[in-house]
């Protein structure tokens, strides 16, 4: 990839995660609403939102040659599905004191990132990048003899986010047409769920305070330009460059959890984030050492 490629992924990169690790705070206030339809007011506000951009940026050629592949179009569906499928996670573990172990999840996945792009897109493994994945299943291991207990939510939202970035990658089209069609396809079954099966208090947007309808149509936003950058992202860098950059989204989470939402550092959690941790310094160092030596032979 050129230079000017690289440099604008890692943009978009970070841009993302950026965006991902601050946005627990955005969920925090409208936790008086389920997850579930939080849920669909992302898949359904998000869609709209896809919709309008699209027009403003006069964008529609691109969808229509995507539209016209099948086998990409079913290939989102897919991508649809298992990133739905994180989102519902995310929601529900933030809004139910679980951020720091949200965070873990997402400090595994750029190692998950690194394994993916060995078996599926023949990039191949460093010493030290077989240390780091080595020391992460140590932490999660250990966590499951000593303690008798599986991070669950944190190993469903670092599968799940990573075969989503893997599969964007194989499909290749670009991040707008491809986010429009993957709401798309979550939209007829939000909208059923929304408004003919949903029943809460929060469910009847007319009977809503106008803040909260407005927070609630802002999950277009919130949802819509990360993963756009994300999947612009997938698109320039390699998949185990991408997972680099990864460790910012949830160090944030993790210093909102702590130092904003007062939870506490179990002692399992310490030990498998000090797996974890270790996993990401090595892996860190060896992306490092490896830069400058191409920035040696090549001057």
């Amino acid at each position: 990839m050129d230079t000017q490629e690289t440099r604008q992924g890692i943009g978009y990169a970070l841009g993302a995660y950026f965006l991902w690790g601050i946005a627990p705070a955005y969920f925090k206030l409208v936790k008086v609403v389920p997850p579930l339809e939080i849920m669909m007011h992302r898949v359904i506000w998000s869609a709209l939102f896809m919709l309008l951009l699209i027009t403003l940026s006069r964008n529609w050629n691109q969808v229509c040659s995507v539209l016209r592949q099948p086998k990409k179009v079913l290939l989102l569906a897919l991508t649809a599905v298992t990133v739905g499928g994180n989102w519902l996670l995310y929601i529900w573990a933030v809004n139910n004191q679980h951020i720091l172990e949200a965070s873990l999840g997402y400090f595994i996945s750029p190692l998950i990132n690194v394994v993916l792009g060995m078996l599926f897109m023949r990039e191949r493994f460093r010493r030290l990048q077989w240390l780091a994945v080595f020391l992460a299943t140590t932490g999660v291991l250990v966590q499951l003899w000593k303690f008798g207990s599986v991070p669950v939510i944190a190993l469903g939202l670092a599968l799940s986010f990573a075969f989503y970035g893997l599969m964007r990658k194989k499909i290749q089209v670009d991040a707008q047409s491809g986010m429009l069609i993957e709401t798309l396809w979550l939209f007829p079954l939000a909208a059923i769920y929304l408004f003919g099966f949903a029943d809460s208090a929060t469910s009847h947007l007319s009977a809503n305070p106008l803040s909260l309808n407005l927070k609630l149509v802002a999950a277009g936003v919130v949802t819509t330009v990360p993963l756009m950058l994300f999947a612009a992202a997938c698109t320039r860098l390699r998949l185990s460059t991408i997972g680099f950059f990864q460790y910012l989204g949830p160090t944030l989470m993790f210093l909102l959890a702590v130092v904003f939402y007062g939870e506490t550092v179990t002692p399992d959690k310490m030990v498998t984030f000090g797996f974890i941790w270790l996993a990401l310094a090595i892996f860190i160092l060896d992306a490092v050492v490896v830069s400058a030596r191409t920035r040696v032979r090549i001057a």
